[in-house]
């Protein structure tokens, strides 16, 4: 049976990690993990005709002298990302919350990679899977690294700590998010704090946002010690006024000593406390306000978060990367706020929230009625049982919506897009 540390001796000479005989690379080695739909200990060999040095499989009939045999593949690529991070003399930024981790993640690295040599989770690479893939993607170059920790569940920001081994942490926000696995609002603070919790156990360093009531009193709980707080009042290390937010944002900042203002590429004043994050974890790492507010103003928006999109006929606020209630809330007072002649909301259903899901959804349907918007577009089964309630267009199908935006197109409007992953609404961003 393959030892963790015989292991890295490999991984040393082959530090290519593969979980996708697609994406096989000429010395790498693939690991053979396990789903409910799928056994890639069946395409072991195909990883190794494919051109990887060795497969790690976990059932002894597919093992040979490339596919080398261990207990449990997970647990084995996990066991060799825990190995490869104690090997790292770097800080390590473990960040969290139920929304803006993304885009979080992609501000702090944009500030951070003026002055350093960063590593930062690669697109949402968040999970059980893709942290230890992300940790074992630092190399020895890397002076910083900023992990993102996603979850849907208790325990398992508390397993992504044991991997990642963060010197440092934040927690974005708390929120209606995930509700379903979590059991309710109070089980994501429980779930999120287990970053809290760590950073306490390790004596680590922790980022947060002095005006968030519900981190301030999981701080309190946790009992941290090493706090860098940041927000909009006196008192904090980093202090910051939203000056605008139509449509982009623009940001007045100090740090006792110097004033600034910063202006950014991200629409949504619900960003105001990613940027003043990023300014906070800039100015803990000994950067200049000039460098930290070039980070800022140089970063662009993209994977559909926050993103502002022009079309031939319309301005979209692409965010339909993922949602759940407090994210979408905060999209609807967004765009509220912002100056249009015409404004269009299409709003997806949201998942994974349990027997909350119809309360949450009644609540942002008639939170949409309430915005003065021009429009208001519903697409979902969830939303769809509001049909008779609501004075909106509603649609069980994204492909019912299309047909609808096909034959009644909107014209000079200012566009929210926004809804679950799985709705998959950009199929909708060509009929805008």
């Amino acid at each position: 049976m393959l030892t963790t540390e015989n292991l890295y001796n490999l991984f040393q000479a082959n530090p290519s990690i593969s979980t996708d005989t697609r994406s096989i690379t000429k010395n790498s080695i693939f690991f053979a993990l396990k789903g409910d739909n799928f056994n890639a200990n069946e395409f072991a060999q195909q990883a190794i005709e494919k051109g990887a040095s060795y497969a790690i499989v976990d059932e002894e009939k597919y093992a040979n002298d490339n596919c080398l045999l261990v207990e449990d593949v997970l647990s084995a690529l996990q066991d060799l990302a825990r190995h490869h991070r104690k090997q790292l003399k770097i800080p390590v930024l473990g960040l969290t919350g139920s929304n803006g981790k993304t885009t979080s993640k992609e501000l702090v690295n944009a500030v951070l990679a003026e002055r350093y040599k960063t590593f930062a989770t690669f697109g949402n690479l968040n999970n059980h899977i893709g942290v230890p893939l992300s940790i074992l993607s630092i190399t020895n170059n890397v002076e910083v690294a900023i992990i993102e920790m996603g979850a849907n569940h208790q325990k398992e920001i508390e397993l992504l700590c044991t991997i990642a081994q963060p010197t440092h942490g934040i927690i974005t926000n708390v929120g209606m998010a995930h509700l379903d696995g979590f059991g309710g609002f109070e089980g994501v603070k429980k779930g999120k704090a287990e970053l809290y919790a760590y950073l306490k156990e390790t004596n680590g360093y922790t980022f947060i946002n002095r005006d968030n009531k519900h981190l301030l009193e999981m701080c309190a709980t946790a009992g941290l010690s090493k706090l860098i707080y940041y927000g909009t009042e006196n008192g904090n290390t980093i202090k910051g006024s939203l000056k605008n937010s139509d449509p982009f944002i623009e940001v007045e900042w100090t740090n006792h000593e110097v004033s600034s203002t910063v202006k950014t590429n991200l629409t949504g004043s619900y960003n105001f406390e990613n940027i003043l994050a990023a300014i906070c974890i800039g100015d803990f790492f000994d950067m200049d306000a000039e460098a930290i507010n070039q980070g800022l103003s140089n970063y662009q928006p993209k994977n559909n978060r926050s993103q502002l999109t022009k079309t031939e006929t319309n301005t979209v606020i692409c965010d339909f990367y993922n949602a759940n209630p407090s994210s979408m809330s905060a999209a609807l007072s967004n765009i509220s706020t912002l100056s249009a002649e015409q404004k269009t909301v299409i709003l997806g259903d949201m998942f994974e929230l349990g027997p909350e899901s119809a309360a949450q959804h009644e609540i942002i349907a008639k939170q949409a009625e309430q915005s003065r918007l021009d429009k208001i577009i519903l697409i979902g089964k969830y939303f769809y049982v509001l049909k008779d309630e609501i004075d909106a267009l509603f649609f069980e199908t994204p492909a019912e919506a299309a047909h609808f935006l096909q034959e009644n197109p909107v014209n000079n409007n200012l566009v929210l897009l926004k809804g679950s992953r799985g709705m998959k609404l950009e199929s909708l961003l060509q009929y805008l």
